[in-house]
């Protein structure tokens, strides 16, 4: 129970809190999602991450009784939810938009679920105040949405959606309207919060720094299906296929006579841009390295850091971001147009193309 806002919901790991069974989702020649399975562990923060129209939302209002599958099963703590109205699921929903009641004052909002539910007004009252409490808002319950902040509006809705004790939080891009810093600074919240909680989150997103800061797993969307599953630095560093190495953070991928110049193999690869170290071309080359030459095309100064797009003398081009530790924005821009050898450490280049993660060759 969260009675007291700080203890949690028992979970049972045995029973997984949402499970998706070859599930589609059609409006007419849209395959919105198309053959999913995936199970999704209780108390767990879940993130589903992909761009738009590729499916994530979809799979969210599924799960919320919003929309109904056009075929496979869905199962929330076991149970079928196939023909279960939203009202009698086990789950709540944070929207985007806060969807508050503007007339209603915050502790209002947050007791709203419980007044559909009879609850008498002191114990409504109680557990608002805790809630409200649990997301950094105490004494606040007497003012209207209209005098609060966006991250303060937020922090409502959350309370709002935890105060009935749902075994299932359904966060649909809620951060998105924020500034960077309060985004950032809400990532740490939300997942300090779930943790405190132990309910299972279920995040929705297409921001990758999102899903890295916060989640426990990924799951990457693509054109209505699932690329890969797995946790953040997994998916970051062993991307399955090209999508998902592109897609989460900053990628490069080589392939045909470009990577046959690198790894003796025209089978694609991936390698992450701040693994690379650039050096001078005529620099000796160690054991156990893969390396490029080429010639800086463009910069790009970014404060704490410069990224470098190289074109390769044998193809292709790679991007290389390096920190700022000593060099000034002067000298990274003067860079432009310099021939140098890029190298990285082989165990760094990731295979990709079938979906089965493996190492480059050599």
């Amino acid at each position: 129970m969260l009675g007291d806002g700080k203890s949690s919901i028992v979970t049972d790991n045995t029973t997984p809190a949402v499970r998706f069974t070859h599930v589609s989702r059609h409006f007419g020649e849209v395959r919105a999602v198309d053959d999913v399975s995936l199970d999704i562990i209780d108390g767990e923060f879940f993130t589903m991450l992909g761009p738009s129209g590729s499916g994530k939302t979809t799979c969210l209002r599924l799960i919320a009784g919003f929309e109904q599958p056009t075929g496979g099963s869905i199962q929330l703590h076991g149970i079928e939810a196939a023909g279960q109205p939203p009202y009698e699921r086990d789950v709540n929903t944070v929207f985007q938009d806060y969807a508050l009641f503007p007339h209603m004052t915050v502790g209002e909002n947050v007791a709203y679920g419980l007044m559909i539910k009879h609850v008498p007004k002191a114990e409504r009252r109680k557990r608002a105040e805790e809630m409200l409490e649990l997301v950094r808002l105490p004494g606040l319950s007497a003012r209207r949405p209209a005098q609060l902040s966006g991250g303060q509006r937020q922090r409502v809705a959350l309370a709002r959606a935890l105060v009935n004790h749902p075994r299932v939080l359904l966060l649909d891009e809620p951060l998105g309207a924020l500034d960077l810093k309060l985004r950032q600074q809400m990532q740490i919240e939300l997942k300090a919060i779930q943790q405190q909680v132990g309910v299972t989150f279920v995040f929705v997103t297409h921001d990758q720094e999102e899903a890295l800061t916060m989640s426990d797993r990924i799951a990457v969307f693509n054109h209505g299906k699932i690329e890969q599953v797995g946790a953040p630095a997994e998916v970051y560093e062993h991307p399955a296929t090209a999508f998902v190495a592109g897609f989460v953070g900053i990628s490069n991928v080589l392939s045909g006579a470009a990577a046959q110049a690198i790894t003796g193999s025209p089978a694609p690869f991936a390698i992450r841009p701040e693994k690379i170290s650039m050096i001078a071309p005529d620099a000796g080359v160690i054991d156990g390295v893969y390396s490029a030459s080429g010639c800086i095309r463009d910069v790009l100064y970014l404060g704490m850091h410069t990224r470098y797009q190289v074109a390769l003398d044998d193809g292709g081009e790679l991007t290389v971001v390096a920190q700022n530790l000593d060099g000034t924005s002067s000298e990274a821009l003067a860079a432009k147009g310099r021939s140098v050898r890029l190298v990285w450490q082989r165990r760094h280049t990731q295979a990709i193309g079938d979906g089965t993660p493996t190492h480059a060759p050599g």
